[in-house]
């Protein structure tokens, strides 16, 4: 696959991309090195890798990282439970050691997201998503898989990848990364999207709802973003989330009223909400005339 090959297939997954964002999914992919990406939660990281999964024609496996992972619910757990149906099964058994041995087959094994990466028939996109989450310890171990391509499970012994799989990492940047896992990765920083961008992704995903409206969500969504008295900035999901809540409700026009009625597709905590209301309430009150503090001239 080449380059104007892989903006196609972005091109057909309706993926709104730039120049730099293909080039260097594109380099990444031929090296074969792992993609570092970082950026605010809800700027789209993750759609990297599903876009990416959808063009090359893989599956998508993905693993979210959380405080706590460790190796074995990362890579593989025993089936304990089958493996002790198997024990009172076989109790009369006289060969010990083969039961023993049996017990720790493929049969018994329950492949987690790394280990069925890279035992894969076929290549895999492995979505490691917000390894920020996870502890350093198991960065450090990420960082030998991803260099390695094999891993020591004791009962096995070592297992060596059958496939490359493309692998993409997410951060929101919640702790610093290691500098050796940086250097080992390809990087994107992706920022929220301009007034433009955000309106193209509109059109793209939602091609049935109202240009105009579109335009008006894609500038309120900006607005809110650069409020810094809102705590979660929206992101692109739920300007798409907003855009098709008013189209369900018919609505061709972003009015105050439609923003009120509407406002918990795009803000998702109280505290926002208020906010939103306040702001709302104000620039009413400025509109009419009642609000001592918009400059107007007020008479007694």
């Amino acid at each position: 696959m080449d380059l104007t090959e892989l903006k196609q297939k972005m091109d057909q997954a309706n993926y709104i991309y730039d120049d730099t964002l293909a080039t260097t999914l594109y380099v990444a992919l031929q090296l074969g090195r792992p993609l570092l990406i970082e950026g605010a939660a809800g700027v789209g990281k993750t759609e990297v890798a599903k876009v990416m999964a959808s063009a090359l024609g893989r599956e998508l496996v993905r693993m979210q990282c959380y405080e706590g992972l460790d190796e074995s619910k990362a890579l593989y757990e025993w089936n304990y439970q089958k493996q002790l149906l198997s024990i009172q099964v076989n109790m009369a058994s006289e060969d010990k050691d083969a039961l023993t041995k049996s017990l720790f087959s493929d049969d018994y094994l329950l492949e987690r997201p790394l280990l069925k990466s890279i035992r894969s028939e076929k290549p895999v996109v492995l979505l490691i998503d917000e390894i920020d989450k996870a502890d350093e310890e198991f960065e450090a171990f990420l960082l030998e898989l991803l260099s390695d391509l094999q891993v020591s499970i004791p009962e096995v012994g070592t297992v060596k990848a059958k496939t490359v799989p493309f692998v993409v990492l997410t951060s929101n940047r919640a702790r610093p990364l290691s500098e050796a896992l940086r250097r080992r990765c390809a990087y994107l920083y992706i920022q929220y999207p301009d007034v433009e961008k955000e309106l193209s992704i509109l059109r793209a995903k939602l091609p049935h709802v109202d240009d105009r409206l579109c335009h008006q969500v894609a500038l309120a969504v900006a607005k809110l973003r650069s409020n810094e008295a809102i705590l979660k900035k929206p992101s692109i999901a739920e300007a798409l989330d907003w855009a098709s809540a008013l189209d369900a409700l018919g609505i061709k026009e972003l009015t105050p009223d439609a923003m009120r009625m509407t406002a918990g597709f795009v803000l998702k905590n109280s505290e926002d909400l208020n906010v939103f209301d306040e702001e709302e309430q104000e620039e009413h009150e400025c509109t009419c005339g009642h609000h001592h503090g918009c400059g107007g001239h007020h008479h007694d």
